[in-house]
C-alpha cells in the first residue's frame, strides 16, 4: 500500500503580499499572491494599511488557492505559516488564520522562518518541468527588501548564515536611492530597467571596507544622497538629464558589493554549487553577473523562477512540506515575531 500523499497549505503575510499556496509532495499545485497597490501613493508599505488588507484577502485568497489545486479542504494535512521576520500586524493576520484552520481541520500547525522559505523555494517542483535542485552543500545569497545574506545550506532544514548586512539590505539601498531620484515605489524594478539604458561605469560611488562575509549598504545610500545634492546645486535637471547612467551605476555598484562577498564566501568555503533568492533575485544585472562568475570561477549556478524570489506562499509551503516529514510542529501557543534570525 502506497504512503498517503502530503499536502500543505500554505501561508504568507510578512508584507504587503497575501499569498497562499498548496503543494503535494513536494509538487506545486498552486500559488496565489494579492498585491496591495494602495502602498504606492506612500512611497513604501504602511503596516496598519498592510494588515488591514490582509484580513480583506486571506480568505478569499485561500479559497482560489484550493480551488485551483482541486482538491478537498479535508485532503489538506498540514498548514504552514510565515511566523516571521516581517511586520508584526500582517504577520498576526497569518498566524491567527493558521491556527484557526488548524484547530477546525484538526491538523498540524507548522511555523516558518520566511528567509529559510526563501531559500527553500529552490526545491519546488512543477508538474511537466525538469527538476534541477542545488546539491548539498551549497551556498545562497539571499538578497531582498529587508535582509542582504550568505548562507550556507548543509540540508534541508539546516543552515548557517556567514554573512550578513551589519545595517541596510540592498534592496532598501536600491528602493530608497530610486525615491531620492523621484522614482516610484518599489523603486528596485526601475532602476533594473533604466540601468539597461545607461553607462554603469559613468559614475563612481563608495564602496564599504567591512571585514569577513558581512554587507554594509547605509554609506552608499548616504553617499548617493550626497552625491545628488552636490550636483543639482549647480545643475537643477540633473537627475532627468542622468537617470539611465544614475541607475546603471548605483546597480553596478550595489552587484559589485553583493558579489564581492560571495565570491570570497566561494573561495573560503570550496564550494561551487551558488544560489540566490529573494526579491533582489530578480533584478537581471545581478541575474547575468553570477551567470559571469559562475563560468568565470566553475560555479554550479541554480537561479530560481522570477514569480519563486518575491514573497510568495508556495516557499512556505515546500518548507512546510519537509518540517511535516522532520514532524516540526507547533502549538497553538505560536505567536509571531518581527525580527528573526535563520
Amino acid at each position: 500500500m502506497a504512503d498517503k500523499e502530503i499536502i500543505i497549505l500554505g501561508i504568507e503575510s510578512s508584507c504587503d503580499d497575501t499569498s497562499a499556496a498548496i503543494i503535494r509532495d513536494g509538487v506545486i499545485l498552486s500559488n496565489v499572491v494579492a498585491s496591495q497597490k494602495v502602498h504606492e501613493e506612500y512611497g513604501g508599505v504602511v503596516p496598519e494599511l498592510a494588515s488591514r488588507a490582509h484580513q480583506q484577502n486571506i480568505i478569499p485568497v485561500v479559497d482560489l488557492a484550493i480551488k485551483r489545486a482541486q482538491i478537498k479542504r479535508c485532503a489538506i494535512s498540514a498548514i504552514a505559516f510565515t511566523r516571521g521576520p516581517g511586520l508584526l500586524g500582517s504577520l498576526l493576520v497569518g498566524t491567527s488564520f493558521a491556527k484557526g484552520f488548524s484547530l477546525a481541520s484538526k491538523i498540524p500547525l507548522i511555523d516558518v522562518n520566511h528567509l529559510q522559505g526563501h531559500v527553500l523555494a529552490l526545491f519546488i517542483q512543477e508538474n511537466g518541468v525538469e527538476f534541477n535542485p542545488p546539491k548539498f552543500p551549497f551556498l545562497c545569497l539571499l538578497v531582498s527588501g529587508g535582509n542582504s545574506q550568505i548562507i550556507l545550506v548543509r540540508d534541508y532544514l539546516d543552515m548557517e548564515v556567514i554573512g550578513q548586512t551589519i545595517d541596510d539590505a540592498a534592496g532598501e539601498a536600491f528602493d530608497k536611492c530610486a525615491k531620492v531620484m523621484g522614482l516610484p515605489y518599489p523603486g528596485g524594478p526601475h532602476v533594473d530597467r533604466l540601468a539597461k539604458q545607461g553607462n554603469p561605469h559613468r559614475f563612481e560611488f563608495s564602496r564599504p571596507k567591512i571585514p569577513g562575509l558581512d554587507y554594509s549598504f547605509s554609506g552608499l545610500k548616504t553617499n548617493f544622497l550626497y552625491f545628488l545634492r552636490d550636483n543639482l546645486k549647480t545643475n537643477e535637471n540633473f537627475v532627468e538629464e542622468n537617470l539611465a547612467d544614475l541607475c546603471a551605476s548605483l546597480q553596478f555598484t550595489i552587484i559589485e558589493i553583493l558579489l564581492g562577498k560571495l565570491k570570497r564566501a566561494a573561495k573560503e568555503t570550496g564550494i561551487k554549487e551558488v544560489t540566490v533568492a529573494g526579491g533582489v533575485s530578480a533584478n537581471s544585472g545581478l541575474r547575468e553577473a553570477l551567470k559571469v562568475n559562475a563560468q568565470k570561477h566553475g560555479w554550479n549556478l541554480i537561479i530560481p523562477k522570477f514569480e519563486y524570489t518575491m514573497d510568495n506562499a508556495a516557499m512556505i509551503a515546500i518548507t512546510g512540506y519537509y518540517k511535516y516529514l522532520n514532524r516540526e510542529f507547533i502549538g497553538q501557543n505560536a505567536v509571531p515575531f518581527a525580527r528573526t534570525q535563520l
